[in-house]
């Protein structure tokens, strides 16, 4: 599959192909499924991808980050922009070193093959989290979640009414300091979104403090509390473009956050 797609890939076998051929290719790819659930009489599976890159020499313990997307079906940059990343890590594993990613790029795989913004169900997965719900994949990315105990989350989204890129980072200051720079680099790709009201909330220079209720989190009584952004790309623009835009951004925060830890480490 070419590195920046100009049309989405509907049919999910071919979508994830490289990501099996990737598992196969190189040591540092681990792939399987978090969810294997049947819909209407086909079965659809939520593919989970782990990517280990080199040891930090002053870290014995990798950074676990959580990389989500395809929440939405009808969002395709979000999914291709992680299959993108996972490649492009695959070429250059340095560009990980200290890592270890945990990759969900298509959370919504009935969504995503219908491009429709619900699940099966009809329902928006990504204002089920954390409510008691029996949606198969949301129970499967709750598991993954407590399971994993994140030191971060990055979810991928695409707006149809964004004027270009933009972030949520729920009032944190962690969460604007690495959504900061991730905007700036990548706004030479796509310029950021700066009007005072996206997505019916207040905003910053492309930065939202407040959030929908329900959206992908951390479990409540996780402490210390992971980092959280959500990067957004403007839906209406070129995919190649959006899918440039993500991958810059994913790798804004990977360095930002390394700057953070070590700084923090010599407080």
């Amino acid at each position: 599959m070419p590195l920046l797609q100009t049309r989405p890939i509907r049919d999910l076998h071919s979508l994830l192909e490289p990501l099996v051929a990737l598992s196969a290719l190189s040591a540092n790819v681990r792939a399987d499924f978090a969810a294997v659930f049947d819909h209407e009489g086909d079965s659809y599976r939520v593919p989970r991808i782990v990517f280990t890159g080199p040891a930090a020499a002053h870290e014995p313990d990798p950074i676990r980050l959580g990389l989500f997307g395809g929440l939405h079906g009808d969002e395709p940059a979000s999914v291709l922009a992680l299959i993108a990343f996972l490649e492009r890590l695959a070429d250059e594993p340095a560009r990980a070193t200290g890592y270890e990613l945990v990759v969900y790029p298509l959370c919504n795989p009935v969504g995503y093959a219908r491009d429709t913004r619900h699940n099966g169900a009809g329902l928006d997965l990504n204002r089920q989290f954390w409510r008691g719900s029996e949606q198969p994949e949301v129970v499967a990315l709750e598991r993954e979640l407590s399971f994993n105990r994140f030191h971060g989350l990055i979810t991928l989204h695409a707006d149809d009414t964004a004027e270009g890129i933009y972030g949520y980072t729920h009032g944190h200051v962690l969460n604007e300091a690495l959504l900061e720079p991730a905007l700036r680099s990548a706004s030479y790709i796509i310029p950021r979104d700066r009007r005072a009201n996206i997505d019916g909330f207040l905003a910053r220079h492309g930065k939202i403090e407040s959030c929908y209720q329900g959206v992908l989190a951390a479990p409540s009584g996780q402490r210390p509390r992971p980092f959280d952004l959500i990067f957004e790309t403007p839906a209406r623009d070129p995919l190649e473009r959006q899918v440039e835009a993500a991958v810059t951004a994913l790798d804004t925060i990977l360095d930002e956050y390394r700057v953070f830890l070590a700084y923090a480490q010599n407080l």
